[in-house]
């Protein structure tokens, strides 16, 4: 089974969305166009490195409730173009013209990748399906306890996926929490390709707040994506100069759009949860606006309550995952979610941009300063 990030459970459906803001079915319509080219189109194999404009574009990413397909999955290794923000406004267009996305099943490739979810015992089987692709590939885990030829590490195990062939990882769900899973072959170029993704293990009897949302953030060198591209750039990983920054794959204004991005959309009274996951190379100051939240969960270990307190800084270092609980019970308005590293929330020289979401209470939707911010972020409603 996979659902959307803002699926039921998961925060806002589009039936609620459409409700809550009083648009009809032209505005469903609307989410589908093709903004700048972020439609998804049907996967291909992968043309030479200059031919990138026959890529299929990326999706956001699903969650795929593995325990509810038999405890296995398939990920499918696919070259595409990514739109961070594909508008003409606010900095953009912003566009990576080849990354390397995962595709779970018969759904459709994502950067992140799909957020896999089981619970605690349900131990899991994924498939790294490399036949389509012309690098070779591994998958590592973070917060599982495995048996050595199941750790990802090529080098360490001797098992790498090369182009053409598929290999079956054993991942134990013997840790819960929110973890990190990733390529770990050549690992400096291939997770800033896009290779990486949310894995989340719920303990025993798991009780969902009532809206819980992943994040995984994302700091970018666009040189290295040009590149693989087939641009004549220069390009070292010892030279890195991240100038694209993103929370879930998307750049403000583009993450707050009700489809592409994932809005927190919340009613007052709600206990929300947040599990931040940081995929990227650089530590991340994750700041709430006019909420103080608590840490209850950090790289797979339970926080005891009496160790929690309030706050509304989080410093996210380089894989880490800390999952965070707060009470909706603000003024009902819209309050940013955001890096507070201030050149990370930019979109080029533009300011705001980048890493930057909102808060959004559902009785501010049908405002004007909602319905620009939908403007925005090209959601035609």
């Amino acid at each position: 089974m996979r659902d959307r990030i803002g699926a039921p459970g998961l925060g806002v459906s589009r039936r609620e969305f459409i409700a809550a803001t009083g648009a009809g079915t032209a505005a469903l319509a609307g989410c589908t166009t093709n903004q700048g080219g972020s439609q998804p189109q049907p996967a291909a194999a992968e043309p030479p490195a200059d031919d990138s404009s026959s890529l299929p574009w990326t999706s956001p990413p699903e969650v795929v409730q593995v325990d509810e397909q038999g405890g296995s999955v398939t990920l499918r290794s696919v070259s595409a173009q990514h739109a961070v923000h594909p508008l003409d406004s606010m900095g953009g267009p912003v566009e990576l013209p080849r990354v390397w996305a995962f595709q779970a099943d018969d759904g459709e490739p994502s950067v992140p990748g799909p957020i896999l979810r089981t619970t605690e015992g349900n131990d899991i089987e994924v498939t790294l399906d490399n036949t389509d692709n012309d690098h070779p590939h591994t998958l590592h885990f973070h917060g599982a306890k495995k048996t050595w030829e199941n750790d990802g590490v090529p080098t360490t195990t001797g098992i790498t996926v090369d182009p053409g062939e598929k290999h079956t990882y054993t991942i134990p769900a013997n840790v819960p929490g929110t973890h990190l899973y990733h390529c770990h072959y050549q690992t400096h170029r291939h997770i800033d390709m896009g290779m990486y993704g949310i894995f989340r293990v719920d303990p025993k009897g798991y009780e969902p707040a009532d809206k819980e949302y992943f994040f995984t953030v994302k700091d970018w060198d666009s040189r290295l994506n040009r590149q693989f591209a087939g641009e004549d750039v220069d390009y070292s990983p010892r030279d890195r100069n991240p100038d694209v920054f993103t929370m879930n794959g998307k750049s403000l204004p583009r993450t707050i759009h009700p489809e592409d991005g994932s809005p927190i959309i919340v009613d007052r009274g709600d206990t929300v949860r947040l599990h931040m996951v940081n995929a990227g190379y650089m530590s991340h100051p994750m700041h709430t606006h006019n909420h103080r939240f608590r840490v209850v969960e950090k790289d797979g270990g339970q926080i005891p309550e009496a160790a929690q307190y309030e706050q509304d800084v989080t410093n996210i270092a380089p894989a880490q995952r800390h999952t965070i609980e707060f009470e909706a019970d603000a003024d009902p308005g819209i309050y940013l979610l955001h890096c507070h590293k201030v050149d990370h929330a930019m979109n080029g020289n533009a300011y705001p941009g980048g890493m930057v979401n909102a808060i959004v209470y559902r009785d501010v939707m049908d405002t004007d300063v909602f319905a620009d911010l939908m403007e925005y972020a090209g959601y035609e409603g």
